[in-house]
Order: structure tokens, then C-alpha cells, then sequence
């Protein structure tokens, strides 16, 4: 488990996290939520005791990282991808660190077999690939059979095809009971990943929930019907006070009622449905609607400016 208590980091005058508090729980994938300059990557640093807490601590099983006996062993962590000697070779990076925590030799050739790096283990590491570079970090991580895990943007650099690996472990690494916290700015890859969130903005906490629980806060919750009436059901909709929305298929996407609610007016109207679902908004629209005021750097886009690649930004 991994207890935050109030941390604060001040780097000078600029406040990075501000009083954070939260658990992460064993057993379960918890992905780790904000806007860029939110204070994830800080926030991990000081559980890792790379950076010191203003205020506040940070706890791993209810110690300080600094305290515990064999780091690699109870901890496992993969912050900087690039985090290695670039004239030693994947081998000689994890064979050392084995060596500096008591770890059998006979670990280094499992998880290298784990990452999926064995063929090129005995290069060396300056000529890997970003996303070779991530699956030795996660091999680093992995290397003490640790019970706690974290993971900031661990997918980077990876394919389609290194990206469902990575899910599929980081959920494996939970089901067998382990703390695993994972950081990332992709919304939609946490949906599939995560079952718990920490939220954060400007350094404060925003959630600490569960996936399901925190998008159903979005308010983004409708309804999609497909009728043969669509004008009848249409001008119902409005009576019974439901925001409605015809869309170019012809089906109509109302809110302010519920799906059974709907389907009641139906029976009672005696119209046809062809289809009634409930819409759910996303992970990314309830992460965007939530952490709306804590975006350090917003963009607009303006009428009659493309997309294309080149194309100015805003000043």
C-alpha cells in the first residue's frame, strides 16, 4: 500500500503539490490522473524519495523509502525510461543493480524474458529504441519481485501491439495482489487499464474513486433510441422535459431522463422502439470536464484555422 499524507513540494517560490492526500490500495491497477504541470511525476519522486517533501509524507507498507531495507525488493519503479549507462547493455544494467540488492543473477534473465527483450540483451542500451528503453524499465521495476509498483507514462514509445502487453501486465501485476500505480496522459488507455483513480490538478487533490464512479460524475449520461416515429417521439421527449438530439442516422440522443423513464413514455404512448440504450460519457469526458480550471496551458481553436501540421498555435 502506498499512503500520501498531506505531501506539499514548494520549488522556490512555485507551489508543484499542495497538501495531497490518498491511498493506493493492493490488488487493484490505480491510475494516476492530471493535466500536465497537475505535480504526478513530483508526487511520485517524493514516494520514491527522489525529492523531499515541503510538508506532508509519503509511505510504502507504512515506511518511508528511505527506511527500507532492500528497495528493490518491496519497491519497483520506472520513472525515467532512459534511467541507464548507455554503453552498458540491458543485461549489465539489471545484472548490477541484482548485485546492489542481493538479487539472484537467475532474476535478470526472467524478466528480460518478461519484457520480451532477451534477443537484444546483450546490447548495448544507448542503441535501444524508446520503446525498448520503456520495456528495460519496466524489466528495472520488475527485477525484486516487488509488491509495490509505480509507473509514470510507462506506455511511451510502445506500439499497438507493446501497448495491450503493457496493460495486460500491469493488470496481471494486480491480480496477484500487488500496489500498482500508474501514471499517464492518455484518458482512454487508463479506462481500459485502471480500476481506481487518483485525480489531481495544480498540486490538490481532485478524486479518489473508482473508474465507473468518477465518469458517471460527469453529468454525460444519455440516452440513444431508434423509433420509426422519430417526429412523434421527438416532440414527447421535449413534453416530458428531455433535451433532445436527432443525429444524422436518425436516431435520437436524449438527456434528463433515463432509459427506463423512456422506455415507460414509450409503452405509454404506444410508439415503436427499434432500440433504446443507455450512453455513458467517457473517462476522457468526465477527466476533461473535471480538471476544466486546473489546466495550466489551454488552447483555442479559432474560426478558420486548420489542423494541419505546421499550422501556428496561439500566442
Amino acid at each position: 500500500m502506498i499512503v500520501a499524507e498531506g505531501l506539499t513540494k514548494h520549488y522556490g517560490k512555485s507551489l508543484a503539490v499542495d497538501h495531497l492526500s490518498f491511498e493506493v490500495s493492493a490488488g487493484v491497477v490505480t491510475g494516476f490522473l492530471g493535466p500536465n504541470g497537475s505535480g504526478k511525476s513530483t508526487t511520485m519522486r517524493m514516494i520514491m524519495g527522489l525529492d523531499n517533501p515541503t510538508s506532508g509524507t509519503a509511505l510504502v507498507n507504512g515506511k518511508r523509502y528511505a527506511e527500507l531495507a532492500w528497495p528493490l525488493r518491496e519497491v519497483g519503479a520506472l520513472l525515467d525510461a532512459r534511467a541507464y549507462h548507455p554503453a552498458r547493455s540491458g543485461y549489465e544494467h539489471l545484472a548490477y543493480l541484482a548485485a546492489s540488492n542481493d538479487i539472484a543473477r537467475a532474476r535478470v534473465d526472467e524478466v528480460l524474458d518478461i519484457v520480451g527483450l532477451t534477443d537484444v540483451a546483450h546490447q548495448r542500451a544507448g542503441k535501444y529504441s524508446l520503446g525498448m528503453g520503456q520495456r528495460l524499465g519496466i524489466a528495472t521495476a520488475l527485477l525484486g519481485d516487488p509488491g509495490v509498483l509505480l509507473f509514470d507514462e510507462p506506455i511511451n514509445g510502445l506500439d499497438p501491439e507493446g501497448i495491450r502487453w503493457a496493460r495486460q501486465l500491469l493488470r496481471g501485476l494486480a491480480a496477484q495482489g500487488r500496489t500498482v500505480f500508474v501514471s499517464s496522459h492518455l484518458i482512454n488507455e487508463m479506462a481500459l487499464t485502471a480500476e481506481q483513480l487518483v485525480v489531481i490538478g495544480r498540486g490538490t487533490l481532485i478524486a479518489e474513486t473508482s473508474v465507473s464512479e468518477f465518469t458517471s460524475q460527469s453529468g454525460l449520461d444519455a440516452v440513444r433510441l431508434v423509433t420509426p416515429t422519430t417526429d412523434r417521439f421527438v416532440t414527447a421527449l421535449h413534453d416530458a422535459g428531455a433535451a433532445v438530439q436527432v443525429e444524422e442516422d436518425g436516431s435520437i440522443v436524449a438527456t434528463g431522463l433515463t432509459a427506463v423513464e423512456i422506455g415507460e413514455l414509450a409503452a405509454d404512448r404506444l410508439f415503436t422502439l427499434h432500440e433504446l440504450s443507455p450512453l455513458r460519457g467517457s473517462l476522457e469526458d468526465a477527466f476533461m470536464e473535471m480538471t476544466h480550471d486546473a489546466v495550466e496551458f489551454r488552447t483555442h481553436v479559432a474560426a478558420g484555422v486548420g489542423t494541419a501540421a505546421g499550422s501556428p498555435g496561439p500566442n
